[in-house]
């Protein structure tokens, strides 16, 4: 829609003939946006999102050799002493100070199997409280951060060096069941639809999906589904594309082992849902918030496999 607004009365002073009234264009594009998600977010906000950096000490920034007594100036009228006194030494202020010499392993964005193994680790002494999900969001840091309070360590809520040895000492090596848990949503008793052949099978009560051969259930994660405005079809479909490192040609946000069953529709990976659960939604896309479920399923499905979505 295009609106034109005229202003000023265009008169002359001095004599001579007004000028002529300027007008100004204001341009407006309206871009429509078709339901689905072959081009969607990760969830419900840009991918990764991520939780704002943990705010740093000021010593955590301090160099080596940094800490000094300034010099003091001598006063004009003092008078010189024959035996010098020793100068006092200052002594250190006792407060948790990161150490330099560390390097940050993991951090805010970070993904794969040592952030999985990280979560695990801290689930076991109480500082994580969910499966873990192989990425580091806010949920992670803030258990970081937890964890580092209690041990006397700079809560920047970033894994370092000094952060991680110190959890290794307090924990023993992640099982494979504490690495990769069964969902934390209980699968759905599958439709009769998806009893035969190969089906992803997506229940959208439980919020679970289940990838079954011949009525066999070989493994289940959770699910994200679309919003009210952009919801996720249901019905029987197949997967007629995979994509490995699928980006959003309309959002241009990741949508790693997409997996297209209709239209725009896919199944996908998303770091939105394994930062913030169900506190997003996709844009008509089933998200899949664990990496490596997601990652095994991907390279066990064809294209030909049925979807199953119901209720």
């Amino acid at each position: 829609m295009i609106r034109s607004s005229r202003t000023g009365r265009g008169h002359a002073y001095g004599g001579g003939r007004g000028a002529g009234a300027a007008s100004a264009v204001a341009v407006l594009a309206l871009v429509a946006v078709t339901a689905g998600c072959k081009a969607e977010p990760a969830g419900s906000a840009p991918a990764a999102p991520s939780a704002p950096p943990a705010s740093s000490s000021p010593t955590e920034d301090a160099k080596p050799g940094t800490d000094r007594t300034e010099p003091t100036t001598p006063s004009t009228s003092a008078k010189p002493s024959s035996t010098p006194k020793a100068t006092p030494k200052s002594s250190p202020k006792a407060t948790p100070s990161a150490d330099p010499q560390a390097k940050v392993l993991m951090a805010t964005g970070s993904q794969g199997k040592q952030v999985r193994e990280l979560q695990a680790r801290l689930r076991q002494i109480g500082h994580f409280d969910r499966s873990p999900t192989g990425y580091y969001g806010s949920v992670t840091v803030t258990a970081v951060q937890s964890f580092q309070g209690k041990r006397g360590l700079s809560r920047t809520g970033r894994t370092d060096t000094v952060t991680w040895q110190k959890l290794l000492g307090m924990t023993h090596a992640p099982t494979a069941a504490e690495l990769n848990p069964p969902t934390t949503r209980p699968a759905a008793k599958p439709d009769k639809r998806c009893m035969t052949g190969r089906v992803i099978c997506i229940s959208k009560n439980s919020r679970s999906l289940s990838w079954m051969i011949d009525g066999r259930v070989v493994s289940s994660m959770d699910v994200r589904f679309g919003s009210q405005y952009t919801p996720t079809r249901e019905g029987t479909f197949s997967v007629y594309w995979k994509s490995r490192h699928h980006v959003s040609s309309i959002y241009h946000t990741a949508m790693p082992y997409a997996m297209f069953f209709s239209g725009g529709q896919a199944v996908h990976y998303s770091s939105d849902f394994a930062a913030r659960g169900y506190n997003g939604a996709s844009h008509g896309c089933v998200n899949v918030r664990d990496e490596g479920k997601i990652a095994s399923l991907f390279a066990q499905v064809r294209n030909g496999d049925k979807v199953v979505v119901y209720k």
